[in-house]
């Protein structure tokens, strides 16, 4: 799996590059600053990218803006945006665009190694991988809709839907059987009003409702 890293901290640039190379990656390219970023993402077409959310010269928003430039040529292009911080409004952007392919991680994630590079898979096939931390203040940020009507339990599985799990991980956590989690996912689908389609895309657009609501 070929990848594009977008790091101004050369240490954890080189971290990241020998991580997961070791993992089975290919490291394609590993630059810092987003008129770099864009370039490779465009000679390499890498499989993922992985982009620092901050970047040169203000270390402002331009990690996000790369995303946003590069999804806009290459619109199947995923990407795992590493944050130092919660940055609820970045993150709601990044989630809201309708699409699937996105994860954002804190940084402090990486240091779970198995985690990091599950979630790199996942974002790499098209699913989502979102840090729980993100994701709770998101939900804090409620406006009414839909969603609403889900139940406790249906919003809880749709939590842990959107942070990458697998109906079988979502009912080890939750202590109930995989087929009870099969009706909850099936109930959130018709709540949420997502029309019958292939069920990774209903289940990535379950997600991004609820992260972008």
């Amino acid at each position: 799996m070929r990848v594009v890293i977008a790091e101004d901290n050369v240490l954890l640039q080189e971290g990241l590059g020998l991580l997961l190379a070791t993992a089975g990656f290919e490291v394609v390219a590993a630059v810092d600053r987003v008129d770099e970023f864009l370039a490779a993402v465009d000679h390499h077409r890498p499989d993922i990218a992985l982009v620092d959310i901050r970047l040169p010269p203000t270390f402002a928003d331009e990690g996000l803006r790369a995303v946003r430039a590069a999804r806009r040529t290459h619109p199947d292009l995923p990407v795992l945006v590493l944050s130092q911080y919660v940055e609820r409004a970045y993150a709601a952007e990044l989630l809201g665009d309708g699409r699937g392919g996105i994860g954002y991680l804190l940084k402090d994630r990486v240091s779970r190694v198995d985690d990091f590079l599950d979630a790199m898979r996942r974002v790499a096939a098209g699913g989502t991988a979102v840090d729980p931390l993100v994701i709770s203040r998101l939900v804090a940020d409620h406006r009414s809709s839909r969603l609403d009507e889900l139940s406790p339990r249906e919003r809880e599985v749709l939590a842990l839907m959107a942070e990458g799990h697998t109906n079988s991980t979502i009912a080890t956590r939750l202590y109930v059987t995989e087929r009870a989690v099969h009706k909850h996912v099936s109930n959130i689908f018709a709540k949420l009003d997502l029309p019958p389609d292939d069920g990774s895309h209903r289940r990535v657009s379950a997600v991004l409702a609820y992260l972008g609501r």
